[in-house]
């Protein structure tokens, strides 16, 4: 006897007559059933074919849907395949390293702009501090009724403009001496390091730009040297310091030298000399010339008005000569130290321009101790 089996697609219902299931049997559309017709063999099959039927009807929509699915699910496969990640073009990565150093850059300027703040914020409170302690001592202008310190109404917008930014340079400048003095331990080629020795002459550049644009508006600021440390102060000369006694400190620094720089650099030191000491005769000279001026007339009180302008006039025209020395001195600061450049290796220039800078550090933390030194009543 062979077993039941189930026509997906049936022909005829399934609930027949046995008669006509055995007929049905060799066109392979019925079922076989089992050869006796009792009514318990009808029944059984028949019950079977029902089931089987229920749990088989509902199977190829579920092929048919998974066939769809597959036929959309294709193309969109190979279509991503085909639009896979794609390398970016040399443009494209300029671009992006163009974008990435901009915002490398931005991040800077906002840093040493809020170290500017920083900076500004530290000098108005030293400049407080010091306002308190001359009204503490009693240093006030004579006949005055406004109780200020001698020299602080005297100060200009311009001069106050100065300051800062002059605060400004030497943060900047020590940050440029750090990166040159690591530079040149790290014994880098020479190619590399001519980029930090450039990069701190031009930043001393900046800094006789700046003086400059001061000696036109205020240049009594530059010559008094307030914009200094006291101990500086004692080496003023013109509004800065003398570059042949500077050449004189750093020549021991940057040995040894060949003997045709030992020739170029003593010559540089005689010219430099010669010509600050015309330059100090010219201020002598301006300095004489000027008292004699004032002092033309009568030093009565009061004076004789018309006289009195006279004199003012004819001193003021002289007085404006003075702009004119403390350029030719700068000139000369400036001359020096490019000139010494040039007669050095770039790594004897590299140790030149730390020694400057060392030079005049030591002097700054000089008048920062003679400032804190303990003081008696």
């Amino acid at each position: 006897m062979r077993p039941p089996t189930l026509n997906i697609f049936p022909s005829q219902p399934m609930q027949v007559e046995p008669s006509r299931m055995k007929a049905n049997r060799t066109g392979a559309t019925g079922i076989v059933s089992s050869a006796t017709g009792g009514s318990k063999g009808l029944s059984e099959p028949s019950m079977g074919l029902a089931s089987s039927r229920n749990d088989s009807a509902p199977g190829p929509e579920p092929a048919k849907a998974i066939k769809r699915r597959g036929n959309r699910k294709g193309p969109a496969t190979s279509g991503s395949e085909q639009e896979g990640p794609k390398t970016p073009d040399p443009k494209t990565l300029r671009r992006l390293a163009q974008n990435r150093e901009a915002a490398r850059k931005s991040r800077l300027r906002k840093k040493a702009y809020v170290q500017q703040l920083e900076s500004s914020r530290i000098k108005l409170t030293q400049m407080e501090q010091e306002l308190q302690r001359a009204r503490a001592q009693g240093v006030f202008l004579g006949g005055g009724e406004q109780g200020l310190p001698v020299g602080v109404t005297n100060i200009s917008s311009d001069a106050a403009f100065f300051d800062m930014e002059y605060a400004r340079w030497l943060e900047e400048n020590h940050r440029r001496m750090c990166e040159l003095r690591a530079a040149v331990q790290e014994h880098m080629p020479e190619n590399e390091l001519r980029l930090f020795v450039d990069n701190c002459l031009a930043h001393y550049d900046e800094m006789m730009n700046l003086k400059s644009v001061v000696a036109k508006t205020d240049v009594f600021h530059l010559v008094s040297g307030m914009w200094k440390t006291p101990a500086e102060r004692c080496f003023m000369w013109m509004g800065g310091f003398r570059p042949s006694e500077l050449i004189k400190i750093i020549v021991g620094q940057i040995e040894p030298l060949t003997e045709q720089q030992i020739l170029g650099i003593y010559g540089l030191q005689q010219s430099t000399q010669e010509n600050e000491d015309a330059l100090s005769q010219g201020l002598e000279a301006l300095n004489q010339s000027l008292s004699d001026t004032i002092a033309a007339e009568s030093l009565s009180c009061p004076p004789n008005m018309a006289n009195y302008m006279g004199q003012m006039a004819a001193a003021m025209n002289k007085l404006s000569t003075l702009e004119g020395f403390v350029r030719q001195a700068d000139n000369l600061r400036h001359q020096a130290i490019h000139r010494l450049h040039q007669l050095l290796t770039t790594r004897q220039a590299a140790r030149c321009l730390l020694a400057i800078a060392e030079y005049f550090h030591r002097l700054r933390a000089l008048s920062s101790l003679w400032m804190a030194r303990p003081r008696q009543e």
